[in-house]
């Protein structure tokens, strides 16, 4: 064997390997298994979520194999183009006979029609005349065109529809590439992320889930409110943040988004998420002297020292926490300071924004409480990408189209044979169709019952 054969003996192998049912099945079930272990493992979770989940071995080995973003992984991605090239090669090696029977000329074959289970036979007397028109009219919209045969006493009467909706099939297999294409396109040039945007702010980079990394947009995005509303149980029912865009710092669009109604940008989604607080810039602080009785009230800001009046000493606020427990119980939201008085050591003092007298437990020379404070929320958003979404649309709009087409049309051919036999004339019907043969015998049917009952009307 030549350098030249074994070349060609190489490329057939790898033409039928691509080919190959088998290989198709392969992965389909690869991919059906693998999508399991994406259901099973939370996919876009923070690692230190998934570090304490499974443990050190299995968050590195699970991380190698990229299981907590497995749609984008190397492997799932080599699979989905796996399936695309077998699928083109597939209706390449097979389009070649369909397009064949499309595109050539029609040519008669009694046999075919005569080894056709789906025929019938009537007898009419042969004193009709106009036989060929009652047949005619009877076969009209059946088929795109009668043509005639003839072979002494008999003729035949046949035409055919339907030969391009043996393409059905391809073009399902076109819309699975369609499908698979869009999901790769938008595996390699989409993301997924989150903000989260302070009320009366705007942000230009957001975090990606896959990788914790930040991702500069072309745009800045600015949370002008957000609103919230509860129920009577004092959980939230709706929650909206009226967002701008911002081109070089000139706002080109005002749109208010909720749940499940996201603001669309440039191809970038943002979806409302969450929400939560953050603590007030300016609050007033109530100091009551337990010796005097008296009340002073001081405005701070968090990182802020202020002095106590009657030498009661200091008090600064070193934190927010939205989540504030007690004793093993949330109390909500509170801000927590540091109180110093005169030759004390300092002493942590929460201050729960919903229990102002929360501090008198303490029992101190002085008891603090939020006497004002600012709500004040920030909107978390989800930002996502896709620029492959249009071409999954297409896809779906082909599959649809591909499956009405190789599920409810088929090829149909008819033929109708005339012959004299004695006083009478023998009619056989037939009918041949590449799927569907028992709504093919019914037409056959429906024929005959149509030309008996137009004869009959004479």
């Amino acid at each position: 064997m030549n350098s030249k054969q074994q070349s060609s003996f190489t490329l057939n192998d790898i033409f039928s390997f691509f080919a190959s049912v088998r290989l198709t099945v392969i992965v389909l079930l690869t991919l059906a298994v693998t999508s399991v272990i994406g259901t099973l493992i939370p996919q876009n979770q923070a690692h230190e979520d998934y570090f304490d989940a499974y443990g050190e071995v299995l968050y590195r080995l699970f991380s190698v194999l990229d299981f907590f973003d497995m749609y984008r992984s190397w492997w799932f991605q080599f699979l989905l183009l796996l399936l695309v090239i077998n699928i083109i090669v597939c209706s390449f090696d097979r389009f070649p006979a369909a397009w064949k029977i499309i595109s050539g000329s029609p040519v008669f074959q009694l046999s075919r029609f005569q080894k056709s289970s789906c025929q019938r036979k009537i007898s009419i007397p042969s004193s009709f005349d106009n036989l060929q028109t009652h047949i005619e009219k009877t076969l009209s919209g059946k088929t795109k065109k009668i043509q005639i045969e003839h072979e002494g006493e008999r003729y035949w009467m046949w035409g055919e529809k339907g030969r391009w909706t043996r393409i059905g099939v391809y073009i399902v297999h076109l819309s699975v590439v369609f499908l698979l294409a869009g999901g790769l396109i938008g595996s390699f040039f989409g993301f997924d992320g989150a903000v989260n945007i302070p009320e009366g702010e705007a942000v230009r980079n957001i975090r990606l889930f896959n990788s914790g990394k930040l991702l500069g947009l072309d745009f800045e995005v600015r949370c002008d409110k957000f609103s919230i509303s509860f129920y009577e149980t004092g959980a939230p029912s709706e929650y909206r943040s009226t967002l701008t865009i911002l081109e070089e710092g000139i706002p080109v669009l005002t749109r208010d988004i909720i749940v499940n109604d996201p603001l669309s940008y440039k191809g970038i989604n943002f979806f409302q998420s969450s929400y939560g607080t953050l603590p007030s810039q300016n609050l007033i602080l109530s100091f009551r002297s337990t010796a005097s009785g008296m009340e002073y009230r001081e405005k701070i800001s968090p990182g802020q020292t202020v002095t106590i009046p009657e030498g009661l000493g200091t008090f600064m606020i070193k934190a927010f926490n939205q989540d504030q427990k007690f004793m093993g119980r949330s109390i909500g939201n509170a801000f927590v300071g540091t109180l110093t008085t005169n030759g004390n050591e300092p002493v942590e003092v929460i201050l729960p924004i919903k229990f102002p007298n929360f501090d008198k437990m303490r029992k101190g020379d002085v008891i603090v409480s939020v006497a004002e404070s600012e709500n004040r929320y920030y909107t978390g958003l989800q930002v996502t990408s896709d620029p492959g979404v249009w071409v999954v649309y297409t896809g779906f709009i082909l599959m649809i189209a591909g499956c009405i087409v190789a599920f409810f049309m088929s090829h149909q051919q008819f033929c109708i044979e005339i012959k004299a036999d004695g006083a009478s004339s023998a009619i056989s019907i037939y009918g041949i169709a590449n799927k569907n043969k028992i709504a093919m015998k019914r037409k056959i049917d429906m024929i005959a019952e149509d030309l008996i009952k137009s004869l009959r009307q004479l």
